[in-house]
């Protein structure tokens, strides 16, 4: 199962993403993960780039591409993949059906969660994250057991994202306009867009992601 899952800011995409990879047995592949990861490294040259998304900006095409396709690369990525937050631009979405095709191989399905802009300000508002192993909370629906401290891997320390922060919230979901609603027509002219409910709990989302899937792609 070849996925890529969309949408704006704060519709879900990591969470869902996640449990997708987990249900078909498949690597979840985040761009922002990713990014984040290389920007806490310091190294070289794509980090100073990737530092863009601290201030709820989009890297280059050209960082993005090389990044990605770089993870696509990978042997664990060769029997399917959940593509989560690339491709952002149309650009990127050429250029990621051409590298599939140079491969015999195409995207199965574009799951486009949709979310209200007043929804995505609450999720993002109150969104907090373990900066050592990337477990999100939710301060007022998914808090951690111990305030500050992460369930997951026991850190004190948890925080909100700089790309989380009010200023940027606004950034994001203005560049998410511009630059990244005109994939979803160009996936719907392939008959590969999937647009799925994604208010409501996690498990209702993923169960309609599920639901719409199997009429779409093979299982």
């Amino acid at each position: 199962m070849r996925l890529l899952i969309t949408g704006s800011p704060g519709a879900g995409k990591g969470t869902q993403g996640t449990r997708l990879a987990a249900h078909f047995g498949i690597p979840h592949l985040s761009s922002g993960d990713l990014l984040r990861k290389i920007v806490a490294s310091g190294d070289g040259a794509v980090a100073q780039s990737a530092r863009a998304i601290s201030d709820g900006k989009m890297v280059s095409d050209e960082t993005a591409n090389a990044l990605m396709l770089g993870e696509l690369d990978k042997p664990e990525a060769a029997n399917g993949f959940v593509l989560d937050g690339y491709p952002r631009t149309l650009s990127q979405a050429q250029t990621l059906t051409a590298f599939l095709a140079g491969r015999g191989e195409k995207l199965d399905a574009v799951v486009a969660l949709e979310v209200s802009e007043v929804a995505v300000i609450e999720r993002l508002g109150n969104r907090i994250t373990c900066p050592q192993c990337g477990e999100t909370y939710h301060a007022l629906v998914s808090p951690p057991k111990v305030v500050g401290v992460c369930d997951e891997c026991g850190y004190a320390g948890l925080t909100v994202r700089p790309d989380d922060l009010p200023e940027r919230i606004t950034v994001r979901l203005r560049l998410y306009t511009e630059r990244t609603e005109p994939i979803l027509g160009y996936y719907r002219e392939q008959n590969l867009l999937t647009p799925v409910n994604a208010e409501g709990t996690e498990n209702d989302v993923f169960a309609r992601i599920v639901a719409a899937l199997k009429k779409v792609a093979p299982l």
